[in-house]
């Protein structure tokens, strides 16, 4: 249950069209449904502002099917499924509305919400390799209502190309800045701008990067202030984590 479905219920209890007794009934069937093979929580909209999100990796297809089908039971409009690969997607498009991502491995059943934060989030990657994370990231944070700008191929090997984006850099709330190989791309970003940067360091490069392990390293090791690190390749997380920043209320300065 979300919070504005939660404030509809309580407005029917006020109005007189459902009685306590069937909204007490109905808030005792929410915490979560247990479908044997996964526990759904539907109260998690109500808590964190965010209803349950789907992570495809390990699941098969009749499970993610099963998981959603629950989450729309009780109200969902708007389910994220992550890590979702193509041969999965097409089953799950079979019994559901799906709007799949094959680069960042996202579908969507449902459709994106509107807007309801007050700035954008910009999403800007080390290099084209790095795509397919930087858009898990922005997907993420467009499927809980940011605006999102992206900013692709512009890392440190060729900083003028950074350097002529400054104005969607400056007037971002958030920035996910997104690199493999040293990770360089979040030092650059967070020296540059005032708000907060998530890094997300990507397992893309050669030998020595150990698949992501030198950026996110470099990232932790980050000398600017205000830049935080996810894990390696975890677009999600960063989408997430940009969306509740975004979200706080007030204009950014």
């Amino acid at each position: 249950m979300e919070q504005l479905e939660l404030l509809r219920m309580l407005e029917q209890v006020q109005g007189g069209e459902l009685s306590p007794q069937d909204a007490v009934l109905k808030l005792r069937m929410q915490p979560f449904e247990d479908l044997g093979y996964a526990k759904v929580d539907h109260h998690r909209g109500v808590r964190q502002g965010v209803p349950e999100v789907i992570f495809g990796g390990g699941k098969t297809p009749e499970q993610i099917i099963g998981i959603a089908q629950s989450m729309q039971r009780q109200g969902g409009h708007n389910i994220l499924i992550t890590r979702l690969d193509e041969e999965k997607a097409q089953a799950v498009s079979q019994q559901l509305e799906l709007d799949y991502h094959p680069m960042a491995r996202i579908g969507i059943v449902g459709r994106l919400p509107e807007v309801t934060a007050p700035g954008y989030i910009a999403v800007v990657s080390g290099g084209t390799s790095d795509m397919p994370v930087s858009e898990e990231a922005a997907l993420t944070a467009q499927a809980l209502g940011n605006r999102v700008e992206r900013l692709y191929d512009v890392g440190v090997a060729g900083l003028h190309r950074l350097l002529t984006h400054m104005d969607l850099l400056m007037g971002a709330r958030v920035v996910i800045a997104v690199a493999g190989m040293e990770g360089a791309l979040a030092s650059v970003v967070g020296g540059l701008v005032s708000c907060p940067v998530i890094a997300v360091p990507t397992s893309v490069g050669y030998g020595a990067n150990f698949h992501g392990l030198s950026a996110l390293l470099s990232m932790l090791n980050s000398c600017s202030s205000g830049v935080s690190v996810v894990n390696i390749d975890n677009g999600f997380g960063a989408g997430y984590q940009a969306s509740l920043i975004n979200h706080i209320g007030g204009d950014h300065l």
